[in-house]
């Protein structure tokens, strides 16, 4: 009699087994030996409810220990670390990423569509990784908010409930932070790994598009007829055609001008428009070369003629003196112009110094008297 798989063997098919998580860089810690504890279908995913490998690992002294939230497929839907849930590439939360790519996510938020949606992604995802593909594209404006290094702070132990009642007698063997908490009103201490994953209602998210708007911006010039954009900070080895990879997507480009000793650009389009899209896409974002380049609105040629012109006009313009104001002086003469102390010069008549020979000098009279003896031979003292 053959027996028929139950419902449970079904189910368990779909149960995630790794051999190692998907974790950030922070999250690792920044300690070279690293020891993980691994539990085989240790606990439900925060997202789809499916149990996997749950790894647990301290990342550094004096840090709290760290483990898996969220399954392997659901963090690879997202490009996230299942731990902290942000992305992996840039280290931003995944609300920031999604508004800055301009991303909808399309992940069932009921039980048995997510189900159904997380079995038909695993083999869509494992055709991904065979092909070498790579579902996220670049963009300068998530460079610009990332951090530039791994921020370890994130990785520190909790605030000790004891030692805010004032019970704590561990002292410093206490494993946790003795601080004062923050305000339980403040919207940060508010958070969940639902709302962090589908990028909905990020206190963290909102916070960082917020500093975000408030960047400052490139004014546009009231002359249209400008189209030029000045590019500095160009390193040595950026060439012309460098920039026009970068500058061409944002519309025709008439003419670039590469200033390579003073390691700057002048970008010229064809249209105000393609010069507006330009300005505004990289201004404060444009990174080549490992360099950040400095992106303004050029002057007009014609504005920088007109003003050089009135600049030497105004120089050859004898001003007329203003009524009430006594007359200049009148200039000195010539005679007077080096004489600081107003003495008139006379003259100083020339005397004829007399020629005085330089005799020889003779030996003192007392020379000769201390030559002889005071006390004569064969006299006493």
């Amino acid at each position: 009699m053959s027996l028929s798989k139950t419902t449970n063997t079904y189910n368990r098919q779909n149960w995630e087994d790794s051999d190692f998580p998907i974790v950030c860089e922070t999250c690792l810690g920044d300690s070279p030996y690293l020891r993980m504890a691994k539990e085989k279908y240790g606990k439900e995913c925060e997202v789809c409810a499916r149990p996997f490998t749950v790894f647990r690992w301290c990342p550094g002294a004096r840090m709290r220990f760290k483990k898996t939230e969220i399954c392997q497929t659901c963090a690879r839907l997202r490009n996230a670390c299942q731990t902290c849930l942000l992305d992996l590439e840039y280290g931003l939360p995944l609300q920031v990423r999604d508004a800055a790519l301009k991303i909808k996510e399309q992940i069932p938020k009921s039980d048995v569509n997510k189900e159904y949606f997380v079995q038909n992604m695993d083999s869509e995802l494992a055709k991904m990784d065979e092909a070498g593909g790579k579902c996220q594209n670049a963009s300068d404006v998530l460079a610009k908010m990332a951090r530039k290094a791994p921020y370890y702070e994130r990785n520190r132990p909790h605030i000790c409930s004891f030692w805010v009642k004032g019970e704590c007698r561990r002292g410093e063997e206490c494993p946790y932070r003795h601080e004062r908490p923050t305000d339980p009103e403040d919207p940060l201490s508010n958070q969940n790994f639902k709302d962090r994953y589908y990028g909905v209602n990020d206190p963290v998210a909102e916070k960082m598009m917020n500093r975000a708007s408030e960047m400052p911006k490139l004014e546009k010039p009231e002359d249209q007829t400008i189209t030029t954009l000045y590019v500095g900070n160009l390193n040595d080895i950026t060439t012309e055609k460098d920039l026009r990879d970068v500058f061409y997507q944002y519309g025709e480009i008439r003419n670039i001008t590469h200033v390579a000793h003073q390691n700057c650009a002048f970008i010229q389009y064809t249209t105000r428009a393609a010069a507006e899209m330009g300005a505004e896409s990289t201004y404060g974002r444009l990174t080549l070369g490992g360099h950040k380049l400095n992106v303004r609105w050029g002057h007009a040629q014609a504005r920088k003629d007109k003003e050089t012109t009135s600049i030497a006009a105004m120089k050859e313009t004898k001003m007329k003196p203003s009524p009430g104001l006594p007359a200049p002086l009148p200039p000195l003469p010539t005679e007077l112009q080096n004489n600081f102390f107003n003495i008139t010069p006379q003259a100083v008549p020339v005397v004829a110094t007399p020629f005085i020979p330089v005799m020889p000098a003779l030996p003192h009279p007392s020379m000769q008297y201390m030559s002889t003896p005071l006390y004569p031979p064969g006299t006493s003292k």
